[in-house]
């Protein structure tokens, strides 16, 4: 057994305190107990497992990425326990914790500038021209994680695992995007056991794209790059929700404080939208949703700073 067999089987819990009585169940999933403290370590495994396995990725060769911070510090995790160089371009709009995680695996960091610390589509646009330049030297294999389908694979036990600890009952998976791999993911694997599971799809309420709405700067960092990704399938979505930044935030300090849930501001938009969706479905359903990542990785920012100020 090594450090990899740690990813996966993570817990299950239910929210009790924020949820109204009349509201279906809200169960989430927290993703934080993975090695890094996030869900990103299930699709790095994956997409370097096979990558490996049809000579993408040989021995002594370098991993190179695109990442706001979770991606990178899972596949330099990854890269760690087998051996890999790896080289991530990211960017100051991140949380220095993100960052200092992925150096402390190892990872070789190239800084993209962004304008004022927001996400923004040219900040991302930026990352991935650097990455691609940088995927053209010798012996190396570019993850890609906007175009890499072997991600979704990496996200089917996460979906079996809801469903078998959810103990078979799972009318509605909420969750944001950011490649979209993991929402396919899930999704492929709770439709096999539910076909009519809802599916809800969440993005910054500042940058509503896949809603309609204009690209722009927001601050809920692995989500929304500003355009639709590569992978996204709307055909299997039943509803988009768009969550602000600055409600996003106030959740996840809530659920600090109300639930004992430490989590980002991903999972705090995950569960502004997923208490919409419960409020509609009622007391004898069940939603499920993620806690994406630890707020270990936030404290240095304003959703945790704030909270102590």
């Amino acid at each position: 057994m090594n450090v990899l067999d740690a990813i996966g089987n993570t817990s299950v819990v239910e929210l009790r305190r924020i949820t109204p009585s009349s509201g279906a169940r809200i169960v989430a999933k927290c993703e934080w107990e993975n090695p890094t403290g996030s869900m990103k370590d299930r699709m790095a495994l994956a997409a370097i497992a096979r990558a490996e396995q049809d000579g993408r990725l040989k021995p002594g060769g370098t991993v190179i990425e695109y990442t706001g911070g979770s991606t990178g510090a899972s596949l330099a995790l990854v890269c760690a326990a087998k051996g890999y160089r790896i080289r991530i371009v990211t960017s100051d709009a991140f949380a220095r914790e993100k960052l200092d995680q992925m150096r402390a695996f190892g990872a070789e960091l190239v800084i993209v500038p962004s304008e004022g610390g927001k996400t923004t589509k040219k900040l991302i646009n930026d990352m991935i021209e650097v990455a691609r330049k940088l995927s053209e030297e010798p012996g190396t294999f570019w993850t890609d994680q906007l175009q890499n389908r072997d991600s979704i694979a990496g996200y089917h036990g996460l979906g079996e695992e809801i469903w078998i600890q959810s103990g078979g009952r799972v009318d509605a998976f909420v969750h944001s995007v950011g490649t979209s791999a993991s929402i396919q993911g899930v999704a492929q694997a709770l439709r096999k056991h539910n076909p009519k599971v809802r599916l809800v799809a969440v993005e910054p309420g500042e940058s509503a794209v896949l809603s309609g709405g204009e690209a722009a700067p927001h601050n809920i960092e692995g989500v929304g790059i500003g355009r639709t990704p590569p992978m996204w399938d709307p055909a299997i979505i039943d509803e988009i929700i768009a969550v602000p930044t600055d409600a996003a935030k106030a959740m996840a300090r809530r659920l600090a404080k109300e639930e004992a849930i430490f989590a980002g501001t991903s999972s705090g938009a995950n569960v502004v939208a997923a208490l919409q969706v419960a409020e509609r479905l009622g007391p004898s359903a069940t939603v499920a949703t993620l806690m994406v990542d630890s707020g270990l990785k936030y404290v240095g920012t304003d959703v945790y700073r704030a909270a102590n100020g």
